[in-house]
């Protein structure tokens, strides 16, 4: 393996996110059933944001309370609450992937490893503690703490230079979703490999530097 270090998105790409179970963990503490119904209309309006959050127009903290406005108006309670809620209820039902408790302490003896992620330092960090993978990562880089979300290169200048600017070329950046994890690390000129645990279509225009169809495979891409 020519890699130095190699950087991870963390939601769907080392744990799974499972936002219908955590909303209804969460939501059921303030009396709600919360529906499959209840969950498109919140993905409809959460999805949205997030493109907004990865494209610089929104914040972290915008994002967080604006995706819970409708249910603080419905409960009468302070949105902020609410997220404070989501997130701890997420890091109890957000687990490794398949095969990456398996992977990572192969990785980790070969390379340095690291976590760019979007999501939230709340979450983040709890759930890296409960699942006993803090050890294994170097660095964890956090969007809401830096500033900038993928897939804008100042969140990975800003990482590179933490990891003491090494060489381009022995960084690979690892996450499922090409928009934010391949575009990101197209733009900040690192390699990609692209996490289609799902099977997905390519969008038009991204190409990683190759492909992984689970955890094992990029074991064997990169280890065998």
């Amino acid at each position: 393996m020519h890699y130095d270090w190699i950087l991870f998105d963390a939601d769907e790409t080392l744990f799974s996110f499972d936002d219908f179970q955590g909303l209804k963990i969460m939501l059921s503490d303030y009396g709600v059933h919360f529906t499959r119904d209840d969950h498109v209309a919140y993905k409809k309006q959460n999805q949205p944001l997030w493109v907004k959050y990865q494209n610089g127009e929104i914040t972290a903290q915008e994002l967080q309370i604006t995706r819970f406005l409708g249910w603080a108006e419905k409960l009468n309670v302070e949105p902020d609450e609410l997220n404070g809620a989501f997130l701890n209820a997420m890091a109890d039902v957000c687990k490794p992937l398949t095969d990456v408790d398996i992977v990572i302490p192969k990785l980790v003896e070969r390379a340095k490893l690291g976590i760019v992620t979007n999501g939230f330092t709340q979450l983040q960090k709890i759930r890296l503690e409960r699942t006993g993978m803090t050890p294994y990562f170097t660095h964890v880089f956090i969007s809401e703490e830096i500033g900038v979300a993928k897939p804008d290169p100042r969140i990975f200048e800003y990482a590179l230079e933490k990891m003491g600017q090494p060489d381009k070329a022995s960084v690979l950046m690892v996450g499922d979703n090409p928009h934010s994890d391949v575009l990101g690390g197209m733009n900040a000129g690192v390699d990609t490999c692209w996490l289609n645990l799902k099977g997905e279509t390519l969008p038009e225009g991204i190409q990683p530097t190759f492909t992984a169809s689970s955890w094992q495979a990029l074991k064997s891409y990169l280890l065998d």
